[in-house]
């Protein structure tokens, strides 16, 4: 996450938001739809209403006259000191005079908009977007590994809606925000903008905020607003993994550890990459799966269990491998590891 980015505007920092469900020109339509509507609503109440009308000029009341008044009206320019008095006078100001009117109108109501309107309805936009979240992922940073880390989500099968994404650039932001997303433009690092994510009522968070002191700062924060929240954080630096884990981070995750894993695993064997690289991704004909035990598994072994290859247990946070004696009867409480089939495995099964 790049706090003070340039790229940060301040009439959209702050608020959260997602991408609206109908295309621009539909939106469009709509509004002109809505403003013709009503202008309609108000010609059919003066033409059915025109007895009680009077005109100054010949006292027939045409549905040009009808026309001109209440467009005159809707616009509130009718002054009655200066009037045509002619159908065609009329008839000009109705088609050609009342457009410039509403533009210029237009132009006040936009400056209005801008200051003091637009921040009410983002406000009232995110209050609908915040009582929605529940049980979703915070996501801050949307570098490299954040878009990677979102992909990867949405390729599982998580719903965007359920994703919410901090970051301090709106370039990166209107990536996410075209993923569907949630996108709030702010600094992770403040109470204020996870409280703003209902930060208390995540699954899970991922912090990728591109400098390792920031993005333990983080996690410092969101810990305190959520004691429990699993929370897995990239580091750079290997110095830095201790740190993060004393700032409270559930999964600390060095990239540059990991491709050194895959690579050394080459070495042993051209397929031992090919399997790790297949494990964590979504689309392999593997994928790792993490469950808590079944009530029908207390008292078996790992090895015994149908839904997939059992490889590890976490038993009160510590790991137990397969081979270990305390892994041959699965208690309450247990965590299982398995590795299960991946999508592609099952499409060709």
């Amino acid at each position: 996450m790049r706090i003070n980015d340039p790229d940060i505007r301040p009439d959209k920092a702050g608020f959260l938001r997602r991408r609206s469900a109908l295309p621009l020109w539909v939106d469009l339509v709509w509004r002109l739809g809505l403003v013709f509507g009503l202008v309609a609503i108000v010609l059919a109440l003066h033409w059915f209403g025109r007895e009680g009308l009077k005109d100054n000029y010949d006292d027939q009341i045409s549905f040009i006259d009808v026309l001109y008044f209440t467009t005159v009206t809707v616009t509130t320019v009718g002054y009655g000191d200066i009037v045509p008095v002619t159908p065609e006078a009329r008839l000009f100001e109705s088609i050609f005079v009342t457009p410039i009117r509403l533009f210029v109108w237009l132009i006040f109501l936009g400056t209005a908009y801008n200051l003091f309107f637009r921040n009410i309805l983002y406000r009232w936009r995110m209050a609908r977007i915040q009582a929605d979240l529940h049980n979703h992922i915070v996501v801050t940073g949307f570098g490299t590994s954040g878009q990677e880390a979102v992909n990867e989500l949405l390729a599982r099968g998580t719903d965007p809606r359920e994703i919410v994404v901090i970051d301090g650039s709106e370039k990166a932001l209107g990536i996410a925000e075209a993923l569907g997303c949630n996108i709030l433009c702010g600094d992770s690092t403040r109470d204020r903008t996870l409280t703003d994510v209902a930060i208390h009522r995540a699954r899970s968070m991922i912090v990728s905020a591109g400098r390792d002191d920031t993005s333990i700062l983080i996690t410092l924060t969101a810990r305190h607003l959520a004691p429990r929240l699993p929370i897995s954080i990239v580091v750079r630096n290997e110095d830095n993994e201790l740190p993060a884990r004393q700032a409270g981070a559930t999964t600390v995750i060095n990239p540059t550890s990991f491709a050194g894993l895959l690579l050394a695993g080459s070495t042993s064997g051209k397929h031992i990459a090919d399997y790790m690289a297949d494990l964590a991704a979504s689309g392999g004909r593997v994928k790792l799966h993490e469950r808590a035990v079944l009530p029908e598994e207390i008292g078996g072994p790992l090895s015994a269990i149908r839904t997939g290859l059992g490889v590890r247990i976490y038993r009160d946070d510590r790991p137990i491998g397969f081979w270990e004696a305390e892994a041959q009867k699965l208690q309450t409480g247990d965590c299982i590891i398995e590795i299960v089939e991946g999508d592609a495995a099952a499409l060709s099964g």
